[in-house]
């Protein structure tokens, strides 16, 4: 399918590694032109590289990266205007940072809800808020598509803050599509489970972490999460990929206000 992207100016946030490399995979292989977000200017710097097209052997620039906290104040603006400044427009945006450790309640720190808070729903408002009238001017119509959990939906005890501000990710992005459907703006949410990615396969991740809680050996510990998945595997980050470039592309043109679960079946429900 012709996701309808090409030449169009999309964000994506959290743009080095897991679901939101992906999106940025899929979205420049479909001719968008991309803002790259990150923290780390040479990861940026090499996947941009790696994205760009090329003719007759020489690289023809297409793609922006901006080496930025999201969380920092005045991220939000800063990436906006990178964009305005070198592709003038914006169409639509991936919010893809995040991150998250297990803890037990009693491990988490004041600190530890404040980073959660500020990168699953300070960070997000504040770039859609700085986004807005460029999103509303958008020839075919601005996208947003917020990367949220399936632990938004049924909470996780091992980390109450990942869970706790995810959830409420999912309220900003429903609160954001009533207050830009007016303009022709598009926000939905996207809420992923657990995934073959860095976050739970890199050393230290969730699966060893998960190994020295329980005190299961590596491979058990991934074999146990794995088998609560109704689908028996984890999914992967270009799985994901594909539900968040339909969202943030013209085809998905009617829908908006949505959380899309993308989990194997994880979270019992309908809704």
């Amino acid at each position: 399918m012709d996701l309808r992207v090409d030449g169009h100016v999309i964000v994506v946030t959290g743009a080095t590694s897991g679901v939101g490399r992906a999106v940025a995979e899929r979205l420049a292989a479909e001719g968008a032109r991309l803002v790259l977000v990150a923290r780390g200017a040479d990861r940026l710097a090499a996947l941009a590289a790696e994205l760009e097209p090329t003719a007759g052997g020489a690289p023809r620039p297409r793609h922006v990266t901006v080496a930025a906290d999201v969380t920092a104040p005045g991220a939000g603006g800063r990436i906006v205007g990178a964009a305005r400044d070198a592709l003038g427009r914006i169409d639509a945006i991936v919010a893809a940072a995040g991150a998250t450790r297990r803890a037990s309640p009693e491990e988490l720190t004041a600190e530890d809800w404040d980073a959660q808070w500020r990168i699953n729903v300070l960070a997000p408002h504040a770039l859609l808020l700085a986004a807005t009238e460029d999103l509303a001017v958008a020839p075919d119509g601005g996208r947003v598509v917020l990367v949220s959990s399936s632990s938004g939906k049924r909470p996780s005890a091992s980390n109450m803050a990942y869970s706790v501000t995810k959830a409420a990710q999912l309220s900003l992005s429903r609160a954001w599509a009533d207050r830009l459907a007016g303009r022709g703006v598009r926000v939905n949410a996207v809420t992923p489970g657990p995934l073959d990615s860095e976050m739970w396969l890199d050393p230290g991740g969730l699966a060893d972490q998960t190994a020295a809680a329980t005190g299961a050996s590596r491979d058990e510990a991934l074999r146990i999460a794995r088998g609560r998945v109704p689908l028996g595997r984890f999914g992967t980050p270009d799985e994901i990929a594909d539900v968040i470039a339909l969202l943030a592309s013209p085809r998905a043109g009617f829908v908006t206000g949505a959380a899309w679960s993308s989990d194997g079946g994880s979270v019992p429900g309908i809704v």
